[in-house]
């Protein structure tokens, strides 16, 4: 086994999301799987091997195996492309199905399932979890996510991660609209995985995206996860 770590949706190191990659000939227990992601402590340890047509590619979290991870498989194909795959097209077999990742030039892009967004009511747990802020609506696909009413409420927010835990949903987003060049703002969090604050979620942009692209009547956005690695996120529908 090797071991890589990487920061994913980023061009410089130190920003991003970090994840461990580890790629291997055969797979090993769950419980040294799980073992390994504890130790790494990372939002998610990835583990890959190598099938008949394609790579097999799992995902563990500090607490748990997790059905969906954007950053850790986009980390896990430039660790292939760069260092045992000279192709510029990567296909993963995964719980969620087949994913798959392509070079061009000096990008990464990603073909991700977009989840259905149906409407929630927002509850007075809801506005306690996000420590009083009262969001404008609320959406539940695999995630909880909630819309606010500018940059400055997604920036500021201090939320409970105790009462987190208690909604309903896997993570919980929030999100407003962005300015300037920017066309949404988001943060993710996600204590039922021990991890409070998800620096850049790839997955959690499979229920942002389509929102925002579906609310601005655009066919492409550009998106900002405001954690302290943040980055940008170019997604499209």
């Amino acid at each position: 086994m090797k071991q890589y770590i990487v920061d994913a949706f980023t061009d410089k190191i130190f920003s991003g999301n970090q994840a461990a990659i580890c790629v291997m000939d055969s797979w090993p227990s769950e419980k040294l799987m799980m073992d390994i992601a504890r130790e790494n402590n990372f939002s998610e340890t990835a583990f890959i091997v190598k099938n008949s047509m394609h790579y097999k590619l799992r995902w563990f979290t500090p607490n748990s195996e997790i059905d969906l991870c954007g950053h850790a498989t986009l980390a896990s194909a430039f660790v292939l492309m760069n260092f045992y795959d000279d192709s510029n097209t990567v296909v993963f077999d995964t719980i969620s199905g087949p994913l798959a990742v392509k070079r061009d030039g000096d990008f990464y892009s990603m073909n991700f399932p977009a989840y259905k967004l149906n409407p929630v009511p927002v509850t007075n747990e809801i506005i306690s979890a996000l420590g009083g802020v009262t969001p404008e609506a609320a959406f539940m696909g695999r995630d909880l996510l909630c819309i606010l009413k500018d940059s400055e409420s997604v920036i500021n927010c201090k939320p409970d991660f105790e009462k987190i835990k208690s909604l309903d949903g896997l993570l919980l987003h929030i999100t407003a609209q962005g300015k300037n060049n920017i066309d949404c703002i988001s943060r993710s969090f996600a204590p039922k995985l021990a991890i409070n604050e998800d620096p850049v979620c790839g997955s959690g942009h499979c229920h942002i995206a389509p929102y925002w692209i579906n609310k601005l009547n655009k066919k492409s956005i550009t998106a900002y996860q405001a954690s302290q690695r943040g980055v940008y996120l170019y997604c499209e529908l």
